[in-house]
């Protein structure tokens, strides 16, 4: 006679059940590091709105990722904070900008880690803005070039990946065409294909001073209200060829991530941003959380609603948990 009362507690009732029965499961070989790098030497400039994270002269960078193999974590995202910047972003592409030294100088290395670029304009132009400017609207097709010189400058220093973040129409196709037209067939390229018109960007914009000059970048990132837009931006994004789409922001926007599970036959990564990093340290130093616990359990949100990729600022933190946990 079965009973009035359906237990489900039971499979909760300790440890070894738990772990037992657990639905998802958070690897540190889900996690990426973002790192900033700044020209110079011996530089290691604690970011006052994220507590923890650096910009790191190349040298560092190379202490850094040794860290980051020592944790087994898979992979770093690369972002350059320029000493020069112009109107147009020349100095993205320059081979001794310090993203190409970074990326020679870990290769140089051996270091057994996927190297990822950010690929964008706006830590590079006076104006601040992802794009070419012409009276102060920005020009799509007119940048495609300049992130073409970006990507393939990044390849030939070494680069295992590349990543364009501006949200420009066409970009993905045009950066394909010329990898393969080039010889780096092989590279893959990973798309910040829905990014979205976010608040939650701030700390990034004042580590690398690229905040917009006048305007906003509401005319070419995603609208937050537009869920079906952004599936639309993912599918275009896989049909010019690239090979892992990314979500941006994350904590705000699981359903985004959780669509395109459904929808996408590559792999989804998603990108908990500087301003979710910056909430919790903050809410963490007050002692009005608990840090460590809701670290753990904003990436494994992230994992539950489909990312395979998680891209976070807490990637070595939450490997040192794991590690700990197994």
């Amino acid at each position: 006679m079965y009973s009035d009362i359906l237990r489900t507690s039971r499979l909760r009732a300790n440890d070894s059940f738990r772990r037992l029965t657990r639905e998802t499961h958070l690897s540190v070989d889900h996690l990426m590091l973002p790192i900033f790098v700044v020209p110079g030497h011996g530089i290691r400039q604690e970011i006052a709105s994220m507590p923890g994270v650096y910009r790191l002269s190349v040298d560092e960078v190379i202490r850094e990722v040794q860290e980051v193999c020592e944790f087994r974590i898979p992979g770093i995202l690369l972002f350059g904070v320029p000493e020069r910047k112009d109107a147009f972003g020349g100095s993205a592409y320059d081979p001794e900008g310090v993203v190409q030294q970074a990326v020679r100088a870990i290769k140089s290395q051996l270091l057994r880690v996927v190297v990822a670029t950010d690929v964008c304009l706006c830590a590079y132009t006076t104006h601040g803005h992802c794009g070419v400017v012409e009276k102060n609207q920005i020009v799509n097709d007119a940048t495609h070039e300049i992130l073409v010189k970006v990507a393939l400058s990044h390849v030939r220093a070494g680069a295992d990946l590349v990543a364009p973040s501006d949200m420009m129409d066409g970009r993905v196709a045009k950066i394909r065409l010329a990898l393969d037209t080039h010889g780096f067939g092989h590279v893959p390229i990973m798309s910040y294909a829905a990014k979205f018109y976010s608040a939650f960007y701030g700390p990034f914009r004042d580590v690398q001073d690229s905040r917009p000059q006048f305007g906003d970048r509401a005319s070419y990132q995603i609208d937050p209200a537009n869920p079906r837009e952004a599936m639309r931006e993912i599918e275009i994004d896989i049909q010019e060829g690239a090979d892992i789409v990314m979500i941006k922001p994350a904590l705000p926007y699981l359903d985004i991530i959780a669509r395109a599970r459904y929808v996408a036959d590559v792999p989804i990564a998603a990108y908990q941003v500087s301003g979710e990093y910056a909430m919790v340290q903050a809410a963490a130093d007050k002692q009005w959380l608990d840090g460590p616990r809701v670290m753990m359990e904003s990436l494994q949100s992230i994992k539950r609603a489909g990312a395979d990729i998680i891209i976070t600022y807490f990637a070595k933190e939450a490997a040192r948990a794991l590690r700990a946990r197994s």
